[in-house]
């Protein structure tokens, strides 16, 4: 049987270094069991120090030992091994020499990391080896601030005092107290850690994920999820009980989905958290919506739709009375456009109401109920009540089924404005769903005025962006009409969008006009897909693969984005 190297440092480890094989045992077990390398396991048994085992494996691996401290790296680098793939592997690039990049490692037997980086640059890959605290030191210092945050080092310099929760009355429940460890202070600060943390990367969600050895954190940052941190399971239950009691719900139920709401002031500024609590195989999954009012006021013209579009968005809402629907899959922001379109309607003179599950933004001089299935506070039955209350508009959170769509349409006929979401891929769409429910076609011709489908995609980072070179025949098969000369973009990664390449998003949108000629054809049976085409070709519309494309020509976002969010239309 062939000795490897792995075998042959471990007899080193026994001979020379006198650890017995029982403890050397020990240490392959931990090291399977915590899913780490073996010279952390070794560390972190205490069998050997960080410096004598580097000695060791120099060596034994005749690989030269560097002191990173005194080494200067090559900053052009960074965009060919992204922050991600260095921390993920522990290790630093140094250097590149023709077809060669040389990188410093601390463990030199994750063979693994050494082919991932071959394909990931195209290049050999030569190793040095340093330790593994000066690789994580240099990391930080080159790729600029850390991502995945160190809760130990970052949470002991956040005071409590540092956010005030903003407690809001229930009148279904009476105020709870506990003396559970989730009202601990270092339990406080991490939770502060994580929110200050998302609010500061711009995230829209933080996931609190029970994994069996550890608690994942990780944000969602323009739409894609990122890791954020770790910290450790012992610490789960008080972080879990820590937010129940912010958003005033039960700590003693841990096998049942729980929904809940709690505002925080952060330098001056209110922002809303929506809370959902999952039973899981490790425990109890948070995930926390963070609404932050101030987008709200950026208007339709912030959230980066067509000019064209706009103009058709703005004249729409002016009707007294109607519908008015915007869809898109879950994420897509059709709530923030509802809002920022009520925002911008809510005056003195209008009463204006809605009914959501659950309640969104919390905006002053609104109306606003919470859906409460379990007492029989529907969407439908709200509405009812509503009707009474003399509104002049009103938002219903979504449609989704026969009674609410009829009530919402038969107020639209009557004297109110009425705004909704749906679940559809395009506009056409929502007026062939809407049938589908049951709702007579005429019905649905007569109270539409406007139909808005929208996604979000993400712009390109502005701080490295960089020329892309796409070939013509790529951009043929996709169907893109791209004139000579176009220059094309991309991010290439930097501290700014933490490598991702990207900062921000964009509204892409299809609006689709109701007019005489559609309802005409919504009554006689015709698909979604012939008034798709009618519409584009008589009025104009601009679908939702056209305005990707043409935010890809303007240098907006990239290729990639397109593909991703608009390849299906």
């Amino acid at each position: 049987m062939v000795e490897t190297i792995k075998d042959r440092i471990i007899k080193t480890l026994i001979e020379t270094l006198d650890i017995s094989e029982k403890d050397v045992k020990e240490a392959l077990a931990f090291q399977k069991r915590k899913g780490i390398s073996l010279d952390k396991a070794l560390i972190e048994r205490g069998l050997i120090k960080e410096e004598d085992l580097m000695a060791l494996l120099v060596k034994e691996l005749q690989i030269p030992f560097i002191n990173l401290k005194k080494y200067k790296i090559d900053p052009n680098l960074k965009g060919v091994i992204p922050e991600k793939v260095a921390r993920q592997y522990r290790i630093i690039p140094l250097s590149s020499l023709e077809d060669t990049i040389t990188v410093a490692i601390s463990d030199p037997l994750n063979l693994f990391a050494i082919d991932d980086l071959k394909n990931i640059t195209g290049s050999d890959i030569d190793v040095v080896m340093s330790t593994d605290s000066d690789i994580m030191k240099s990391i930080d210092n080159y790729y600029g601030s850390k991502f995945t945050t160190s809760v130990q080092e970052v949470s002991k310099d956040i005071l409590v005092d540092d956010f005030e929760i903003v407690m809001e009355k229930d009148p279904g429940k009476d105020d709870e107290t506990s003396s559970d460890e989730g009202e601990q202070a270092p339990i406080i600060r991490l939770v502060n850690l994580m929110i200050r943390e998302s609010i500061k990367q711009r995230a829209s969600d933080i996931h609190i994920e029970p994994l069996e050895d550890v608690v994942r954190v990780r944000y969602r940052i323009d739409g894609v999820l990122q890791d954020a941190m770790n910290f450790p399971k012992d610490n789960q239950n008080s972080v879990i009980v820590r937010i129940k009691i912010m958003s005033r719900l039960d700590i003693t139920a841990t096998r049942t989905p729980q929904d809940g709401r709690f505002k925080m002031r952060i330098a001056n500024n209110e922002v809303d958290f929506r809370v959902s609590l999952l039973p899981t195989t490790f425990g109890q999954k948070i995930v926390m919506r963070i609404l932050d009012k101030k987008n709200l006021k950026v208007g339709l013209e912030g959230l980066g739709f067509a000019e064209g579009d706009l103009v058709k968005m703005k004249e729409s809402v002016k009707s007294p009375f109607g519908m008015i629907l915007v869809t898109g899959p879950t994420g897509s922001g059709k709530s923030t456009t509802l809002y920022s379109v009520i925002n911008e309607l809510n005056t003195v003179d209008r009463n204006i109401i809605t009914i959501e599950d659950p309640v969104e933004y919390v905006v002053e001089g609104l109306t606003q109920i919470f859906v409460r299935p379990e007492i029989g506070l529907t969407f439908a039955s709200g509405l009812k009540s509503i009707l009474r209350q003399s509104p002049d508009i009103v938002m219903v959170g979504e449609i989704r089924d026969f009674e609410t769509a009829d009530i919402a349409i038969k107020a639209s006929l009557t004297g109110q404005l009425v705004f909704s979401t749906l679940h559809t891929n395009d506009a056409a769409g929502a007026m062939t769903r809407l049938v589908d429910m049951g709702v007579e076609p005429f019905l649905v011709a007569s109270s539409l005025v406007m139909i808005c489908a929208q996604r979000l995609c993400r712009r390109v980072c502005s701080r490295c962006k960089v020329e892309e070179n796409i070939p013509e025949e790529v951009l043929r098969r996709l169907n893109i009409p791209a004139k000579s000369g176009t220059k094309f973009y991309k991010g290439k990664g930097c501290s700014h969008c933490r490598q991702s390449g990207y900062y921000g998003r964009l509204g892409v949108t299809e609006v689709l006009i109701v007019d005489d000629p559609i309802r005409e054809m919504l009554i006689s049976g015709k698909t979604s897909d012939e008034i798709k085409c009618y519409a584009r070709e008589s009025n104009n519309m601009t679908l939702l693969w056209d305005d990707m494309v043409e935010k890809f020509m303007g240098g907006l976002t990239s290729l990639e984005e397109v593909i991703r969010v608009a390849s299906n239309e």
